[in-house]
């Protein structure tokens, strides 16, 4: 049950004053005589995240800066303006990429294993596999220059992309390793003209790919 005074008692804090309590020898005296009302400033809402009070900061990184540069600098603030008790937290598209961003690597090496083991029982070899992903070093960092020029940001989705960027490389290096060994095979060319004519022929596919 919480009491409540009606509105004319109550229009402001110097009313309040008004009000009559017992004290401790049982007399009833003003509540002005025994307390100070002071006005402070408080914000209109606290926020909460994880059930801890908050300050939410929102913000876009400039052009040619990448999400992971912004964080590091808002780290580097944190530790430097913030006392010990404080600590910073993230949510959204931010929360992903740290939560995450320590897994591209082992994403990585996950898929070009799982890749090389599948091609070397497709050509029951262990050297072809080899020559089929010579080329996935250079795919990626054919991807990774634009990042580091700022044209976009290594983000969760170019983790995903960059991962289908190897299966998809992979897959060009198949077909031009399969049509080199039909070559040699049915026309017993050379190594090094069976490679040109199959690049020849991938050429126009890749690049439309």
């Amino acid at each position: 049950i919480i009491p409540q005074v009606p509105q004319e008692f109550r229009d402001n804090p110097e009313k309040l004053g008004e009000y009559f309590i017992h004290s401790v020898d049982g007399k009833m005296v003003p509540l002005s005589a025994v307390v100070k009302i002071s006005t402070n400033a408080s914000p209109a809402a606290i926020e909460q995240f994880n059930q801890l009070n908050s300050s939410t900061i929102s913000a876009l990184p400039l052009p040619g800066v990448t999400t992971g540069d912004g964080l590091k600098v808002l780290e580097d603030l944190a530790k430097e303006t913030l006392p010990d008790t404080f600590f910073v937290d993230y949510s959204g598209q931010s929360r992903q990429e740290k939560e995450q961003g320590n897994t591209i690597l082992i994403a990585f090496a996950a898929a070009v294993v799982v890749i090389y083991l599948v091609l070397a029982a497709q050509f029951e070899s262990f050297r072809d596999p080899l020559i089929i992903m010579m080329a996935v070093p250079l795919s990626i960092f054919g991807a990774i220059v634009p990042l580091n020029i700022g044209l976009g940001t290594l983000n969760i989705y170019t983790q995903v992309g960059l991962i289908t960027l190897i299966g998809l490389i992979t897959k060009h290096g198949i077909l031009l390793v399969e049509f080199a060994n039909q070559q040699r095979e049915a026309h017993g060319m050379r190594r090094r003209d069976a490679i040109i004519a199959s690049a020849k022929v991938r050429l126009r596919p890749i690049l439309m790919t």
